[in-house]
């Protein structure tokens, strides 16, 4: 018994090493992981508050003990109503007008923006004006729905796809399939649309069956949240395709997908808002697919945006998913040796 387990453990483990691929990726990704991590924050940890200040000056010019505070990550904005609005949606905490006629507008429902009050009026040798941010209440939970479903039709649409075509080239399918007059661009588009239609519907029965007892905020069509739910789930199932289009490991297929959903994960406002970060963060940040559905469902759901405005969304998002099955089919192996 034990000879049979020890021969066994030497064959799985001799396969491994043997797959140089998979090897060298289980080297090569934590350490680009680390490395890539640290590019984002390299302004050392991110801040817990996120403060607008309103001006067109450089905050190093300002003269005001408010803005002193290291633990508080400050950054300029221009545009007052653009900037309001930002604080009725969370995406910043606060937002301060520091000049002779101080004031700070802030969102009653956000409790950062209580604890930045109390720190602004203790550090402010006057009396700023309070401008409460009107309107519906927006709630955290409101806020982050999006993003949670968000993550969600992101794994499953690259894992879904991509671990299932690998697996179809290692046991041989594909192999088979060639055979068929079938082409590859009609395969990887059979792949999009059928794991589409699965996506959606089980995004749909959660969003509803979570909205019964929630109520989230909608301000927005439903049949164009819809469609933009969709777009970004093709987006997506093209990028997990034209990853999988040659590999034939299924541990290389898990390293590459995990090293495109990580940069998602943090830089698409799934959980935290990258609004204030740095400029060369916010323009990568817009190459990513979650990204571009992310800001239009919000634009949606919370501020009842139509077509106008996340056409740009829309459009990069059909765009992206042309591109990714064009080079995955360009890419793609039908066998895996």
């Amino acid at each position: 018994m034990i000879r049979r387990f020890l021969a066994l453990l030497q064959a799985r483990n001799m396969e491994f090493l043997r797959d140089r691929s998979s090897l060298g990726w289980n080297i090569a990704f934590p350490i680009l992981l680390v490395f890539g991590l640290a590019l984002i924050f390299s302004d050392g940890e991110r801040a817990l508050f996120k403060v607008g200040v309103l001006t067109d000056s450089a905050l190093s010019q300002l003269n005001h003990p408010f803005l002193n505070d290291p633990h508080i990550e400050f950054f300029t904005v221009a545009d007052e109503a653009a900037a309001v609005r930002k604080v009725r949606l969370h995406k910043i905490d606060l937002l301060l007008d520091p000049s002779d006629q101080a004031r700070y507008w802030l969102n009653p429902q956000s409790q950062k923006g209580h604890f930045l009050e109390i720190q602004l009026l203790a550090s402010s040798p006057g009396a700023p004006e309070r401008v409460e941010v009107t309107g519906k209440p927006i709630r955290l939970i409101d806020w982050l729905m999006p993003g949670i479903l968000g993550m969600n039709m992101m794994f499953s649409c690259l894992f879904g796809v991509g671990y299932i075509v690998v697996r179809y080239r290692k046991s041989g399918f594909l192999k088979r399939l060639n055979a068929t007059p079938t082409r590859a661009i009609e395969f990887l588009a059979a792949q999009v649309f059928s794991r589409l239609l699965l996506i959606m519907v089980l995004t749909a029965a959660v969003f509803v069956g979570t909205d019964l007892i929630l109520d989230f905020r909608m301000e927005g069509s439903y049949l164009l949240l819809f469609a933009t739910a969709s777009l970004g789930a093709m987006a997506l199932i093209a990028l997990g395709l034209m990853i999988s289009a040659r590999v034939s490991s299924e541990e290389l297929a898990g390293g590459l997908l995990n090293f495109v959903t990580w940069p998602m994960m943090v830089l698409s406002d799934v959980f935290f808002s990258m609004e204030g970060s740095h400029p060369f963060m916010v323009a990568f940040a817009k190459l990513l697919p979650l990204t571009q559905l992310m800001q239009a469902s919000r634009a949606i759901m919370l501020e009842g945006a139509g077509v106008a405005e996340v056409l740009p969304q829309l459009i990069t998002l059909a765009a992206m998913t042309v591109v990714f099955l064009l080079v995955g089919a360009y890419w793609f192996r039908w066998r895996g040796d």
